[in-house]
């Protein structure tokens, strides 16, 4: 395979482009093919073998676009098909998961929240996740319904978002967590907001940055890193 070729990076919608800019921050010499399913997202509400079916489309085409390796930028898909497109493709593919254990790392009062689709909390991924982390760290589990949808219409900052951040925020701060692990690729562009409403003292906790590491090993070991 060509080191000069492309990397493969697609999500439900616009989310996983906060991924797409930690690659390229991280590996400037790499080409990107950023394939956002806008038309069909999001995938949350979406059956197991739906989310099948959209991911092996989206994967025919990065692979018919010459790409040599496949970045799941979607903790929905990730949860779902990553082992099955892992054992599918000949080529590095690597997925995002819930950063449940930087996070318990991460905590000083012990309690950290998750923000994160109904689908990705529902997983067997986020299940053993959550088996491995502390026995001593408190992980609440926090589903945000609507929010992917704010991000995905560029609604930042709007009367509606903020009072959606209020309504899945403040309990986690009210029960103690000091910690907020975004569990959806589309939650970092909510940030700045996510900040005002938890209030100071909060760290926010973004996974994007251990994916471009990872990819960078995994194009590493076979000598395609450009």
């Amino acid at each position: 395979m060509d080191r000069n070729a492309p990397i493969g990076v697609f999500d439900s919608g616009i989310g996983g482009l906060t991924v797409a800019r930690e690659i390229m921050a991280q590996l400037p010499g790499e080409r990107l093919i950023y394939f956002g399913d806008t038309a069909r997202v999001p995938y949350g509400n979406r059956t197991k073998e739906t989310i099948i079916r959209f991911s092996a489309q989206i994967v025919r085409f990065l692979k018919s676009q010459g790409v040599k390796a496949v970045i799941i930028a979607c903790n929905t898909a990730t949860a779902v098909c990553a082992e099955s497109l892992r054992a599918e493709l000949s080529m590095p593919v690597v997925g995002i998961e819930p950063a449940v254990l930087p996070g318990a790392r991460t905590t000083r009062t012990g309690i950290i929240g998750v923000m994160a689709t109904t689908k990705t909390l529902a997983s067997a991924k986020y299940r053993h996740l959550k088996s491995i982390a502390p026995k001593e760290v408190r992980i609440i589990d926090c589903p945000c319904p609507g929010l992917m949808d704010c991000v995905e219409a560029g609604e930042f900052r709007t009367p509606h978002t903020m009072a959606l951040l209020r309504e899945y925020v403040e309990p986690l701060v009210e029960a103690g967590a000091d910690t907020l692990v975004l569990g959806c690729t589309h939650y970092p562009f909510l940030s700045d907001a996510i900040r005002l409403t938890a209030g100071p003292g909060i760290r926010l906790i973004d996974p994007a940055p251990a994916v471009a590491r990872q990819l960078k090993r995994r194009l590493d070991e076979p000598g395609l890193l450009n």
